[in-house]
This record gives structure tokens, sequence and C-alpha cells, in this order.
């Protein structure tokens, strides 16, 4: 992803491209612009204007490092259709047995929407191919950003691998935006006690580590933190 930023102070203006496609919301590099302005502007909070509302990023200074706090618009989450899911299912290769119950499939949005697949195992999230275009072509169809693709460890500790064929991407190392979906997904199903603070750990199976914090109120946006690497 790429930013394009306008005018200056506070408030920004903030549009996001990925090799194929503009996105209505990146969250990792929402995240990667709070650290930038941190860097060139000083710790503050920055009101970043997207396509789908206003996005506050809070960055402040922990030793060597910037770390910036974005908070997402109103989450929301459409279980998943049956038909749908099958479809979906059949690209990756996946079988239903192969999922967590716990977490059932679900179509998740805080800016983008993001469908949820929980894996029963972490093996089964760790071996991924796909049939990149006809995935591609589905979720054009259907307006889906990413799959969030996770296992659960613990209450606190999630693993996430994002494929992203509408953006000419195999997967995405860090996707803050669906980190954001998720985290009000399992809020407002209640599958999760509000508040609440899990880590989501993705890229790793890719050699490109990312760690999302994410911070669940009782109501209204989820926090996503990080900080990052210049390149």
């Amino acid at each position: 992803m790429v930013r394009q930023a306008a005018s200056a102070g506070q408030k920004r203006t903030i549009r996001y491209y990925s090799p194929e496609a503009e996105v209505a919301f990146c969250g990792h590099a929402t995240i990667a612009s709070g650290v930038a302005l941190g860097e060139s502007d000083g710790d503050n909070t920055y009101l970043l204007s997207t396509t789908v509302g206003e996005v506050p990023v809070a960055v402040k200074t922990e030793g060597k490092f910037k770390i910036a706090a974005l908070t997402s618009i109103e989450p929301e989450y459409q279980l998943a259709e049956a038909a749908l899911l099958e479809q979906i299912l059949k690209l990756l290769g996946w079988q239903t047995d192969e999922l967590d119950p716990a977490i059932p499939p679900a179509n998740a949005y805080a800016g983008n929407w993001h469908f949820v697949i929980a894996a029963n195992s972490k093996e089964r999230l760790d071996d991924l191919s796909y049939d990149f275009d006809g995935l591609k072509q589905l979720m054009q169809a259907e307006n889906i950003t990413t799959l969030q693709l996770i296992w659960r460890e613990s209450d606190s500790v999630i693993h996430s691998r994002n494929p992203f064929p509408i953006g000419g991407v195999v997967e995405d190392p860090a996707t803050g935006a669906a980190a954001a979906a998720l985290g009000g997904y399992l809020r407002e199903a209640g599958l999760i006690q509000a508040p609440a603070h899990i880590s989501v750990h993705q890229g790793v199976v890719m050699g490109r580590p990312s760690l999302l914090e994410v911070i669940i109120p009782t109501s209204g946006g989820i926090t996503i933190t990080g900080t990052a690497v210049a390149i």
C-alpha cells in the first residue's frame, strides 16, 4: 500500500492504493503514516480524513520507536451466507471440518469488508495455497477486500493470514483494517468480553512478521496499535 496525504497540521486527507486498486481504508498504511507524521511533525494526535470517515491516529515516542494507534470507524458484521462460504472454501482448498466452530465465518467491517474464517489448527492456517484468479473474481463480485484467515491460539493471541488478490497481492503481511474488523466482529457477536486486548501475529509464514495490538472497548471504534520501519 502507498499513501497520499494532503494539507498540513493535525488534520490530513489520506487515500490508499494497492498495485491494482484503490481501497477505502488501510490500517497498516495508517499506522505507517502516523509514524511518519510523528517523525516529521512530532508526537500528537492526527486526524486522517478517509473516504469512509475520519480516523484519529495518536502518535507517541517509546524509547527509540514511534508508536501509532488508530481508532477505526464504527465496526459491523454479517454472518456468512452458506453459499458464499462454500465457494470461498473451495477456492482455498479448505474443508468445513477444518474450521473452528467457536468463531463462525462472517463478513466483518471497519472501513472495508473482510471475510473472517477461523481454522481449527495452526497447521491448516500455515498451509495456504489458493486459486488466485478465481478468488479475485469472487471477492470483487462480493465487495470483499481481504480474507481474514485466523487461528486463535488463546483468548488474547490470534494468528492471521490475509489473501488480497483484488489488490494484486497474494498475501498481505499486515492488515490493520482487517484486525479492526475482526475485533469489532468478536465484540459485536459476543465472542469476546469487552474491554479486551488481543495480539494479532501476521506475516510470519511469509517471512515478514508483524504484530498488531487490537484494543477492543465496550463500544465504538476499535484501536489498532503498532510501529513501522523505513524501507
